[in-house]
């Protein structure tokens, strides 16, 4: 969509992208002058103060995140493997999937978040159930979309590269995993978001360090700038790595054709 914008138009669509957010923060600071608004909202410029101090003055919050980054990576990539693994088993295996079928659904219909205290007992309160927790909200989003691009694979195009002798590898390497791509690329938009939550919820319910530590000692102590600081530093940080993914995407799905071009065909 935004490769067949101009580029006069991707201009003007960025300048109107933050025209609105210079009015919500306007409208927001203008706003939190009363003091009833500022106790529930913060301050735009008491949040800015909060980040600048973070990252520049005390320099305190780079232990912090660096741990909730590496709990966030671990269980995307632990997360993401293991769901693109059991898809790929499970959409060529019909039997195993038929046998496991209800054990999925059921595993899927958990709320995920109750497994955190029993991850903290196995794992300690260390990194380790952070991740553990985070990989179960990645993996279903990856595995479902894996299963379902390799479940829609054409059995035309199955069987002429049957025809054309491709073994069962050679369908696997050329055909199944090409068709599960971009239902891969497509989760893990959603997964790099998930697992921000797996990690930051884990250090809620119980850590030392850590984004999530900090947004817990601030709600405490009914810092609400402190509290909108640490969202908007996890959103920053998510939208970075959405925006890698995109990039790698965008490299290996080459082949696809861009929308204008598929609409002149």
């Amino acid at each position: 969509m935004w490769n067949a914008l101009k580029p006069t138009s991707r201009f003007a669509l960025r300048v109107w992208q933050l025209a609105i957010l210079v009015v919500i923060l306007a409208i927001w600071q203008i706003a939190s002058n009363d003091p009833k608004i500022a106790f529930f909202f913060g301050r735009p410029l008491g949040v800015w103060g909060k980040i600048w101090n973070w990252f520049v003055v005390n320099r305190d919050i780079y232990h912090h995140l660096g741990i909730t980054l590496t709990e966030t990576l671990l269980a995307f990539v632990i997360g993401t493997l293991a769901g693109l693994g059991v898809g790929l088993w499970l959409g060529l295996s019909r039997m195993a999937s038929a046998i496991l079928d209800p054990y999925i659904k059921a595993a899927n219909s958990m709320p995920r978040v109750i497994l955190a205290p029993i991850f903290a007992m196995w794992f300690g309160l260390g990194i380790w159930s952070k991740v553990a927790l985070a990989v179960t909200l990645v993996f279903f989003i990856v595995f479902f979309n894996v299963y379902q691009g390799v479940r829609e694979v054409s059995p035309t195009l199955l069987d002429n590269a049957r025809m054309l002798g491709a073994d069962r590898r050679q369908l696997l390497r050329q055909v199944y995993l090409p068709s599960a791509t971009s239902w891969v690329f497509s989760s893990l938009h959603t997964s790099i978001g998930l697992a921000f939550v797996g990690a930051v919820v884990g250090e809620y319910l119980g850590s030392a360090a850590g984004v999530g530590y900090l947004i817990l000692q601030a709600e405490g102590t009914l810092d609400v700038d402190t509290v909108f600081a640490g969202i908007f530093v996890l959103t920053a940080c998510a939208l970075v790595l959405d925006t890698l993914v995109g990039i790698v995407e965008k490299h290996l799905m080459k082949w696809q054709p861009k929308s204008g071009e598929t609409e002149k065909l």
